[in-house]
């Protein structure tokens, strides 16, 4: 009986050489093909037809749509808010689909994987500090030092702002591969104990793994939201410095 944490190994599907490389297209590969594809078709087919009037799918995404503008409204405040509409809207999206496809049966989590979530969490860190240094220059360093601080705690506080600046994708970038592998950890046990325990006890564990399954589709949604507003909130961070 395979462990629970067997459902996290990246296994290679075939590999080709490109420009004198190896490469090997993996089961993450596949899935991530697989939620941006997804996520394309929906949009070409949503839009394919648009009217004031939207039917089911147009009308749902641009509810989708409407959620990430109102959020950003929310949370960062600015009229270029706009201007990073399109990188939210996009990570807001893979990230959930990249969840969803994770609930399939024999279906791989590529938000499972530290790597990819720290690298969605390394470009939102990058873009907010090139932002940050093209909107203020050198002045955008004085977020580091909080106005009204006595000059004596200075040093200290510059450390720990400077620390917690840079830690701000590990955080990011572990919160969602965390919560996303202890979930689907949970389920594969609780699935197990359903084997194991046969007809007699396991229509009790089959009953907790379903209410296990939509509470994963809860966490798959709010993992995304959560990723997204933590995202805004850095973008206000860089636009507004304190």
């Amino acid at each position: 009986m395979d462990s629970p944490l067997q459902q996290f190994v990246i296994r290679p599907l075939f590999s080709f050489e490109l420009g004198g490389y190896h490469l090997v297209f993996t089961n993450a590969s596949l899935f991530m093909l697989l939620g941006v594809s997804t996520i394309l078709a929906l949009f070409l087919v949503g839009t394919r037809k648009k009217s004031l009037a939207p039917g089911g799918l147009q009308a749902a995404l641009e509810m989708i749509h409407g959620f990430i503008a109102d959020m950003m409204k929310d949370t960062i405040d600015s009229p270029e808010q706009k201007a990073f509409q399109p990188l939210i809207f996009s990570l807001f999206l893979f990230i959930l689909f990249g969840n969803l496809f994770g609930l399939l049966p024999y279906a791989y989590t590529v938000t499972s994987q530290l790597v990819v979530t720290f690298a969605l969490a390394s470009l939102v860190f990058v873009i907010v500090t090139v932002v940050g240094f093209y909107r203020h220059g050198w002045h955008f360093f004085s977020y580091f030092l909080p106005k009204g601080i006595p000059i004596f705690l200075a040093p200290l506080l510059i450390v720990i702002e400077f620390l917690s600046y840079l830690s701000r994708p590990v955080s990011l970038s572990i919160r969602l591969f965390a919560n996303m592998m202890a979930g689907h950890t949970m389920l594969k046990v609780f699935a197990l104990f359903t084997i194991l325990l046969g007809t007699t006890f396991g229509l009790s564990t089959l009953v907790l793994n379903t209410c296990l399954i939509g509470f994963e589709f809860m966490v798959a949604f709010l993992q995304a939201y959560v990723f997204s507003v933590l995202s805004c909130l850095y973008l206000r961070d860089a636009i507004h410095l304190h």
